[in-house]
């Protein structure tokens, strides 16, 4: 993995930790953590699912291939090391966006046509079907505000929106779509909504080795 894949994983994970985020319980607002619990109590316990590959709650076939490439240069994977693909992040920002975050659609169909007519501009192709490299590249021009055809949102607005759904998806509960089979929280070593720290545990600099990671679907009454 280059240094700038090491330095952007490095970022958003030490983003996450400093701010409390890897707890990620309480990060979607609780209409929505209501509606999910209704759907975990269905069937699909631990992760809200919107369809098969991501998508289907908000996003077009597009548009999803082009955040799912985008969030995935933000936190790109490695083996073993989860990355923003691995960890569902497209379906946390699907269902967010048919959702609690639905004042942002048009933000979001803005930037993403401003995203890809920069690149056809650059590059004759659309976001999606650059190679990594031109990913990044067109990421930083964004990022910068230096990227063509965006008004509003401007580049950076949309790339710190981005950034943080990204951040969102890769560390909140799994109920909430995204942190998918905990993968964010494993890679930071967060043990999950744990009934009981022992102050023992609380003082502990070590890695918590007590029951398996839980989140808020033990939460979720059954229907019998």
């Amino acid at each position: 993995m280059g240094k700038h894949n090491e330095s952007r994983r490095a970022f958003l994970k030490g983003a996450a930790l400093g701010a409390g985020a890897v707890a990620g319980v309480g990060i979607i607002p609780q209409t929505r953590a209501e509606t999910h619990a209704q759907q975990t109590s269905s069937g699909t316990i631990g992760q809200a699912h919107a369809h098969d590959g991501g998508q289907g709650a908000f996003f077009n076939q597009d548009d999803a291939a082009t955040i799912s490439a985008f969030t995935e240069r933000l936190m790109p994977g490695e083996p073993g090391k989860p990355g923003a693909r691995d960890a569902g992040v497209l379906n946390y920002i699907d269902l967010a966006l048919a959702g609690a975050y639905a004042d942002l659609q048009y933000f979001y169909r803005r930037g993403l046509a401003a995203l890809d007519a920069h690149c056809g501009e650059t590059y004759k192709k659309p976001f999606a079907q650059l190679d990594a490299a031109q990913q990044d590249v067109v990421i930083m021009a964004v990022e910068q505000g230096k990227a063509t055809g965006f008004t509003w949102p401007s580049g950076p607005a949309f790339f710190n929106t981005v950034r943080t759904h990204t951040m969102e998806g890769m560390f909140a509960d799994p109920i909430y779509g995204g942190n998918k089979d905990f993968a964010g929280w494993r890679l930071v070593g967060f043990p999950g909504a744990q009934p009981v720290f022992s102050p023992e545990d609380l003082q502990s600099k070590n890695a918590f080795a007590g029951p398996m990671i839980i989140g808020l679907q033990v939460q979720v009454p059954s229907k019998g």
